[in-house]
């Protein structure tokens, strides 16, 4: 990692996860394998910082530590990159594990626990099933109604929000600075 940092894809250490890291390799890994529409991609960055725009929504008194592990559900993606759905399931379980492990040493760098409750990794899952409807519609163009019928989405589209895919260094910037909002509030609630 630019870092310096080290990383086992086999046993990943907390101790080898540094945020600035996890945000150049999000904001510079697209979504819907860069084909979206725009002079910039849409970001696995931008896709985080919506999530949790979505999540606050969904739930409006959710903890920070509910937020922050919003903001890193694809944070194994600075490694991994975002695979398309299809990608993912003829690679099969091997990557479904690495990410897994990867998520996990993740949220301990960050004091989150290992395995997210049911009701939040649903309500987590949920905010992205939306956000990538929404991202379908407005970017990769799909139609709403394709959304369910190829895409197979059970979720709508947000019709009230405009994505504008920015820049990687803007998209890196704010990812870090939703990270350091939600790690400060993250702290005064452990007060």
């Amino acid at each position: 990692m630019l870092s310096g940092r080290r990383l086992n894809l086999i046993d990943p250490s907390p101790l080898d996860i540094e945020i600035e890291d996890i945000a150049l390799g999000l904001a510079r890994n697209t979504r819907w394998n860069g084909q979206t529409s725009g002079t910039h991609g849409w970001s696995v960055a931008q896709h985080s910082d919506f999530v949790v725009e979505i999540v606050r929504r969904l739930k409006p008194r959710a903890s920070a530590r509910l937020l922050m592990a919003a903001k890193l559900h694809d944070a194994s993606e600075y490694v991994t990159h975002d695979l398309i759905t299809p990608l993912k399931s003829v690679v099969g379980d091997v990557f479904k594990e690495v990410e897994a492990r990867l998520t996990r040493a993740i949220y301990l760098r960050f004091g989150l626990v290992p395995e997210l409750p049911a009701a939040d990794r649903a309500l987590v899952k949920q905010a992205d099933l939306i956000a990538a409807a929404t991202e379908a519609v407005q970017l990769a163009g799909f139609t709403t109604a394709e959304c369910r019928s190829v895409l197979n989405f059970k979720e709508k589209p947000l019709k009230d929000v405009k994505l504008v895919p920015l820049p990687v260094a803007e998209a890196e910037q704010k990812f870090l600075e939703g990270f350091w909002a939600l790690e400060k509030a993250i702290a005064l609630q452990s007060r």
